[in-house]
């Protein structure tokens, strides 16, 4: 069994609407990139773990291996809502850890275009009202609405205004964080967005789900990201150009929803996450105090707020003082989404949690440009789908080897 796991090849595409790129298309130009960035080939890879929600029932790892190279090896099609690439990352590192091989790629990748709203109280066209029970549960009629909803602008917007009620947290604090990850998004030329506003234009905007205004939601859109993976044997036979560039990941968990009362109405997305940050500074055997950078789920600005508490960057019911004092600026105590985030950044589902990886490593290995943490030396990606999957990754900057 392998201790430790490597990330030696990683890499993402631009995101945003590509109307002439097919889903393949741009995994493909993440998988190759990524596998030039580790100095290996398909020939090298044992195991091929390839995230995707829209598109999940066509088989797409083995149509990504028909364009990259089809060399016989396992490969797992993996589904997790939002967390769907962090969970492929996960089943690529199970099986170095297994044995089972020592080099292995991760592939997320989604085709979103302008989808519009997301969420579990989607309904069908023309479907007719039936008052007679139906479904698991023996509803009458849906509940969305009325007992709590499942559609994503409405789940992040209570579960910020809870937050905001039992600790004093304003509209305005959850506006900075849209203004300054669409702020650090200027210095990234791969987010799909790349434009600055001002307060008072976030809070000027169209309300989406209150507290949430347009700028403070994520965008809809394409993309596609892939990480190389090695075990520590394998890696230490690797050319040293390789191994000098090679990052740690010194912990991966994922957690779900453990029963909470609440947690039947309205989906809880702070007690996963706080299980699954505690796991990993357990595992790494760090604390969020020796965090360099931190790459979050800010799937809507209240969501980032909110993670500040459950990954522990700031004192319990303090997130609101974390953001007005500067700490998760790019220049501050804890750097939060300098990628722009998924406000900024994108978030096509399948791709989003390799993309947070890739930009971690990034930095750690000191080939981040213009937006680099100088210095950086160990980062936090964190991921959440509802339903729900939670995984968090804390990486180590490369050691001279």
């Amino acid at each position: 069994m392998s201790e430790n796991v490597w990330i030696i090849g990683t890499s993402m595409t631009k995101f945003g609407r590509f109307p002439d790129q097919d889903l393949l298309d741009l995994a493909a130009t993440a998988t190759l990139d990524a596998l030039a960035d580790s100095g290996q080939s398909m020939t090298d890879i044992g195991l091929l773990a390839l995230g995707n929600v829209y598109e999940a029932n066509s088989h797409n790892g083995q149509r990504l291996q028909k364009q990259i190279g089809q060399t016989g090896i396992p490969v797992y099609n993996v589904v997790n809502a939002c967390a769907t690439g962090a969970t492929a990352v996960r089943v690529a590192m199970m099986g170095i850890k297994a044995g089972e091989c020592d080099i292995a790629l991760a592939v997320g990748v989604e085709k979103m275009g302008k989808m519009g709203m997301l969420g579990g109280a989607a309904k069908k066209a023309g479907e007719r009202k039936v008052y007679t029970p139906k479904g698991r549960y023996g509803a009458v009629v849906k509940t969305e609405g009325l007992l709590g909803t499942g559609l994503m602008p409405g789940v992040f917007a209570q579960a910020g205004m809870e937050y905001a009620l039992a600790n004093g947290v304003g509209a305005e604090q959850f506006a900075k964080v849209a203004v300054k990850n669409h702020l650090h998004s200027t210095l990234n030329p791969l987010a799909q967005y790349q434009k600055e506003f001002t307060l008072e234009q976030v809070l000027g905007a169209e309300v989406i789900s209150y507290p949430n205004t347009l700028p403070m939601c994520c965008p809809t859109g394409d993309g596609a990201a892939a990480v190389v993976l090695v075990s520590e044997a394998k890696l230490a036979t690797l050319d040293p150009d390789v191994r000098k560039r090679a990052v740690k990941i010194s912990a991966s968990v994922m957690t779900s929803d453990p029963w909470t009362e609440a947690g039947q109405v309205q989906p809880d997305v702070n007690t996963l996450t706080r299980m699954a940050a505690d796991q990993a500074y357990e595992a790494a055997g760090i604390g969020p105090g020796d965090l360099d950078l931190v790459e979050l789920h800010d799937c809507f600005a209240t969501a980032e707020l909110i993670h500040y508490d459950n990954l522990r960057l700031c004192e319990p019911g303090g997130a609101g003082d974390f953001i007005d004092s500067g700490a998760p600026m790019r220049d501050g105590k804890i750097p939060v989404n300098v990628s722009g985030g998924l406000l900024s950044k994108g978030h096509p589902i399948g791709a989003t949690g390799i993309a947070n990886l890739y930009e971690v490593a990034t930095h750690l290995r000191g080939e981040a440009g213009a937006r680099q943490i100088h210095g950086a030396k160990v980062g936090l990606t964190h991921v959440i789908g509802l339903a729900s999957a939670c995984a968090v990754h804390i990486l180590e900057a490369p050691v001279t080897r």
